[in-house]
């Protein structure tokens, strides 16, 4: 399974770990029905944007990109997001990218100009096959994209880059067998899949502006030396809204883990508020719907107290049935696309219904440790009941 990872020159706010979020459920549920997940989730450290920053900021790139990398694991810690298996960076697989240059370059599939190396799509069938490009819109006269990656989602009907060919000045680079340079986006992430993974996967994993451009063209590069499929599954999450409004620096409505903790929130609430949905439609983030969604959260809590406090001799006839719908309800909602909100909403709805029946003195104290015992395994895979570590909050009617 390969995650696309961030970009370190800047901090990840919520959105981003929306998606990071996504395919943490997707990981542990695959765990919780016994698959053994090996998954890589790549650092982009080294590419147009951050040589700009660094520049800006008058630093070394490295300077500049590590302590993002680093406040990025402190926000997975506090979000219970699982480390990856593999964390390779973009700067530690520049020879990776150049022997899938020189083969690409041998093939026929690129090619030189101006002192660096481009992609022609044409060369690949079925090229933009993911995002169902139309491709009788590709233009007659050829055309070469220099930039590592272009604002918005329209496709760039040309030509993209591979490698960075030297230019008088340049601060970032490597001396390598095709010259000196650095690897461009588009081949950084296929050659961290290759250097971690091989050359097919199982599942690869990004945000939604990634189907556009980027995901067809790792495609194009991959399966143009492999001949073989890359990944069996691809999977996109939707973006986060501020207020029904995209997060940008312009628009001054970036939110980041930091804001929501000042707002006296905990990690397992943030983790809950962005995984309570659907992760291929877009969810609109407010102060009031995040209260709202946080309610819940306790409610169940107070549920699952209340469970946990009962020690009825004998149960109600209809717990059984009742404590046997938590799992079958969740796995049915997960086994189809992972749909966390609706799975949460039928533990609520069962947990409510067991609550009653323990504050009545219907719940024996056996059953109700059978409850918990279904309530961790279903936890392991989301993460917000606190049944292994912390003390649960007091209970919420």
């Amino acid at each position: 399974m390969f995650t696309c990872g961030p970009s370190t020159y800047q901090r990840q706010h919520i959105g981003n770990y929306r998606t990071f979020l996504f395919e943490d459920v997707l990981q542990r549920y695959l765990e919780y029905k016994g698959c053994r997940v090996i998954r890589t989730l790549n650092f982009t450290d080294i590419e147009d944007k951050s040589i700009k920053e660094a520049q800006k900021e008058k630093m070394d790139i490295f300077e500049l990109t590590q302590p993002c990398a680093h406040a990025f694991f402190e926000d997975m810690r506090l979000l219970k997001i699982k480390p990856p298996t593999y964390n390779p960076r973009s700067s530690t697989s520049i020879d990776q990218a150049v022997l899938l240059i020189q083969q690409l370059l041998k093939n026929g599939n690129a090619y030189w100009y101006r002192g660096n190396v481009y992609f022609d799509p044409l060369t690949f069938r079925d090229f933009g096959k993911l995002a169902h490009l139309d491709m009788s819109r590709w233009p007659r006269k050829k055309r070469c994209f220099h930039r590592d990656t272009y604002p918005g989602n329209p496709w760039n009907l040309g030509d993209f880059i591979l490698w960075h060919g030297y230019r008088k000045g340049d601060t970032v680079y490597r001396d390598t067998a095709i010259g000196r340079g650095r690897p461009a986006w588009n081949i950084q992430d296929p050659a961290m899949v290759i250097q971690t993974l091989g050359f097919s996967i199982d599942i690869f994993c990004g945000g939604e502006d990634n189907l556009v451009r980027h995901h067809d063209y790792i495609i194009a590069v991959v399966e143009s030396v492999s001949g073989k499929p890359l990944a069996r599954y691809w999977l996109h999450c939707s973006h986060l809204l501020v207020n029904g409004k995209k997060m940008s620096k312009s628009k001054g409505n970036i939110i980041y883990i930091d804001d929501i903790l000042k707002e006296g929130y905990t990690g397992e609430e943030i983790r809950f508020f962005l995984i309570y949905g659907y992760y291929r439609r877009r969810l609109d983030f407010s102060y009031d719907r995040l209260r709202e969604t946080v309610s819940r959260l306790r409610q169940a809590h107070g549920f699952i107290k209340a469970i946990q406090n009962s020690d009825a001799g004998v149960s109600d006839k209809r717990v059984k049935g009742l404590s046997d719908r938590l799992k079958l309800d969740f796995e049915k909602n997960l086994d189809n696309d992972l749909h966390v909100k609706q799975a949460f909403d039928s533990i609520f709805h069962t947990l409510s219904q067991l609550a009653r029946f323990a504050r009545t003195s219907r719940v024996a104290s056996a059953d109700a440790k059978g409850i918990i015992s279904t309530l961790r395994g279903i936890d392991s895979v989301l993460q917000v009941f606190k049944l292994n570590d912390e003390p649960l909050l007091h209970e919420v009617d």
